[in-house]
């Protein structure tokens, strides 16, 4: 339902390497999808403008040439060089059924976006990245529509920011344009490992972007140019906008994150709640709401028939959904996980893939016991519902987490989560009070082994407590994690971003 403001439209654009439906490589594609919309449905004229690779589909989507012929400078003083490579821009007309995406452009060239069928993982992606922010920045030079706001969603879409407040920064038409940095993940800054070479070795960030084809374009870090240049910068759960200033989750970008503290701002990314629905999901065995919990039994058979596993329904059962990296905090399992289940006796079942370090664990794990635990060691999209319809818990023990969703999609479907304590997961996951009778799952603070053996062990013999676990599971499920609740505090940020963009325009 669109409910109408009574403030003045504001126009937002989202510049994106990926966008659903279009075109999904991870969580950015789905924010790129569901906050426009949530934009969209308080009254806003929200747009989003990603490369058009070979992989969309034109006939599909109805794309209709909005520019042709747009000839992008490259930058190039070497005179074998291209001065500009020849793009295009094609357009996506919002529907008016319910799931439509908003009003989307496509930047189109044939070299690094038509003949390429993934969107990353490219020797010039570099290349295509600067493309594309000097792309949308010529596009909208041009456009009879120009945004209030423009977002640059992570560090792929940070020269966008760059080239406007530098080569564009004296543009009549675009100087009034207040511009977002939308920070998704603090550990990918670019093209090259910042650890190990630093832009700072050379360079500071301000020095102009050069051109396309020049090697220095692989060692700037887009990451850092969206944290100096934007007007606003946002992370995806508050928690994490405080981390990212701390030395241990910083990535080396801390001192100027707390040089820019008064304009960085955690906004916690939502679900569809459309899609991501126990009442409607066609996957499951049983639909239910919280009304119905005693029809989760008839999933956790599923669940454990699907995977292999005895049917009981008394047995606990933990669910994992997850990338398998380092970054997930499976370590922690590696000496833990074996004297669990023979203690407790409960069932673990695994959705994801990820390094093989974590997948060979998993696997192993599961052949030694048949009985207790199964793996299904690759990524797929129905698993993962079925664990959110059948399991009692879900297990998310990260060692730093930016926002996270599936801690959100699991208490939306009644799963308790058993969570560290960061970034997104901190924000969304109440510790259980037994004194108080409170909370949401069962949350930890240390990164290390006896933390979360206490946690998963809290959570065991609570679930023997059924009107306590009951009462967990309620309180899950009535927290609203929706998208109309993030976008009208993207919508307070814009504002704030508009306001500096004001005073600068005074000055």
């Amino acid at each position: 339902m669109r409910i109408f403001s009574a403030k003045p439209q504001m126009k937002v654009l989202f510049v994106a390497s990926e966008g659903a439906p279009f075109i999904k490589a991870g969580g950015l594609g789905e924010v790129m999808f569901s906050l426009p919309r949530a934009m969209r449905d308080l009254g806003h004229d929200a747009r989003v403008m990603i490369p058009r690779y070979a992989g969309i589909d034109q006939e599909k989507f109805e794309l209709k040439m909005e520019h042709e012929n747009l000839m992008v400078p490259t930058g190039a003083e070497d005179p074998q060089q291209p001065e500009s490579l020849v793009c295009n821009v094609k357009r996506f007309d919002e529907r008016s059924d319910d799931r439509s995406p908003v009003t989307t452009y496509f930047l189109e060239n044939q070299e690094y976006y038509e003949n390429r069928a993934n969107v990353y993982g490219y020797g010039d992606d570099a290349v295509r990245w600067a493309l594309l922010g000097r792309g949308v920045i010529e596009f909208l030079r041009s456009s009879k529509w120009v945004p209030d706001v423009l977002v640059a969603a992570d560090w792929q879409a940070a020269f966008a920011i760059n080239f406007l407040k530098t080569s564009y920064k004296d543009d009549d038409k675009l100087k009034k344009i207040a511009t977002v940095f939308s920070i998704h993940n603090i550990s990918y800054q670019g093209m090259f490992d910042y650890r190990f070479v630093s832009e700072m070795d050379y360079d500071d960030g301000r020095s102009a972007i050069p051109s396309f084809y020049d090697p220095r374009l692989l060692k700037l870090n887009m990451m850092r140019r969206g944290i100096l240049y934007a007007d606003i910068i946002n992370t995806v759960s508050p928690t994490y906008a405080k981390e990212i200033m701390t030395e241990e989750y910083g990535e080396l970008l801390q001192d100027l994150l707390k040089e820019r503290r008064s304009v960085v701002y955690g906004i916690l990314n939502g679900i569809d709640y459309e899609t991501v629905n126990p009442e409607t999901d066609q996957n499951l065995a049983a639909a239910y709401s919280a009304r119905e919990l005693e029809k989760r039994r008839k999933n956790k058979a599923q669940l454990q028939e699907r995977f292999g596993l005895p049917v009981d329904e008394d047995k606990f059962v933990i669910g994992i959904v997850s990338r398998l990296d380092s970054q997930k905090g499976f370590d922690l399992l590696f000496k833990t996980l074996r004297p669990l289940v023979k203690q407790l006796d409960f069932d673990l079942v695994v959705v994801g893939g990820g390094d093989a370090t974590y997948m060979t664990f998993f696997d192993e794990a599961s052949k030694e016991f048949p009985q207790n635990i199964a793996a299904h060691i690759s990524f797929d999209l129905i698993l993962p519902r079925l664990i959110f319809g059948g399991a009692d818990a879900l297990l998310i023990p990260s060692r730093f987490e930016p926002s996270g969703l599936t801690q959100m999609e699991a208490m939306r479907y009644g799963v308790v989560p058993i969570v560290r304590r960061t970034g997104g997961l901190a924000d969304t996951v109440e510790d259980y009070n037994p004194e108080e009778n409170t909370g949401t799952g069962f949350v930890f603070d240390e990164f290390d082994e006896t933390a979360l053996t206490i946690a998963i062990t809290r959570a065991y013999v609570n679930y023997r407590h059924k009107k306590v676990w009951r009462g967990i599971q309620e309180r899950a499920m009535r927290k609203d994690f929706s998208w109309k609740h993030s976008a009208s505090e993207y919508l307070k940020l814009f504002e704030r971003a508009l306001a500096i963009k004001k005073e600068e325009q005074a000055n």
